[in-house]
């Protein structure tokens, strides 16, 4: 995946194929599977194109139901469920292999004054005391796995520095917390409608992770397979998305196969701008069933 916003920007510039039909792409990649926060980006900006331009996300819901083939066009159908005084309703499908591949629905407002109040960021280091990418592998790679190391080495349009690096240079058993420092690597658009869909292009990353922290296991171990069921994502102030955001988060509950992660992207300044809940496939490969 290239480090270039630029990248990130043509691939949510959709195609509009016909009234209410809007075809997308994915970037050369190694991945076998289409990124999930692309697919949720797309399908937002496709239900914007359908929107008046006053109105804007306040949240989105969403559904995996196939891996997306990052080799094919990925068409994107969407229902005018409502258009009301104040809200605007949308439901959209993602379809490949005359397959559906992921539904969203996501739900417009105009601005409106009301109350206010939010939860405190938590107190961690700022991301200029902590280990960007090339400096994480320099110092630690002689005792992360293969995997980890990959991982890290790869280029992206958005930079990580985790407050914590147990999780990469161990198999302890930790509690299911984390914070990561995230920044996109250029400029952003000053569009509100496109900041949105690169936030919810973002939301998607290391979450369902954080599921694993308490056995000791990562989703990049071979004996895993780790795909995300569902995301839902409420937006609570615009940004202008040109500085660090801390993506705290926290598993509450693991079981039958399945993590739940809860997310909060704070501004450096501790505004909270975003909320994000995921649940995701976290099945252990066992000996083949007969």
């Amino acid at each position: 995946m290239s480090a270039d916003i630029q990248t990130i920007q043509s691939i949510l510039d959709i195609e509009t194929l016909e009234h209410n039909l809007f075809r997308g792409r994915s970037p050369s990649t190694s991945w076998q599977r289409v990124f999930g926060g692309q697919v949720i980006a797309q399908a937002l900006v496709a239900a914007q194109r359908t929107v008046a331009d006053d109105r804007f996300v306040h949240s989105l819901h969403g559904y995996f139901m196939l891996g997306g083939d990052p080799s094919i066009p990925i068409v994107y159908d969407v229902e005018r469920l409502r258009d009301g005084g104040s809200f605007t309703t949308r439901r959209v499908t993602a379809i490949q292999h005359g397959k559906a591949i992921f539904s969203l629905e996501a739900s417009f407002q105009i601005d409106e004054p009301g109350f206010e109040h939010q939860s405190t960021m938590p107190d961690v280091p700022m991301p200029e005391t902590l280990l960007g990418q090339a400096e994480m592998i320099e110092r630690y790679g002689d005792v992360m796995r293969e995997e980890i190391t990959r991982y890290w080495r790869r280029q992206r349009p958005i930079m990580i520095k985790p407050v914590a690096v147990e999780h990469y240079t161990s198999r302890e058993k930790l509690d299911p917390v984390q914070n990561n420092w995230v920044k996109f690597r250029e400029q952003v658009p000053a569009e509100r409608h496109v900041r949105a869909a690169l936030l919810a292009y973002m939301s998607d990353m290391t979450l369902l992770d954080t599921s694993t922290f308490p056995h000791g296991r990562a989703v990049f171990d071979s004996d895993l397979q780790v795909a995300s069921l569902d995301h839902a994502m409420w937006f609570h102030r615009d940004d202008p998305l040109d500085d660090w955001l801390l993506y705290s988060q926290d598993s509450p509950w693991s079981g039958g196969a399945r993590g739940f992660t809860r997310g909060s992207i704070y501004r450096r300044d501790g505004v909270l701008i975003a909320s994000v809940a995921q649940e995701g496939l976290v099945r252990v490969h066992t000996a083949q069933k007969t």
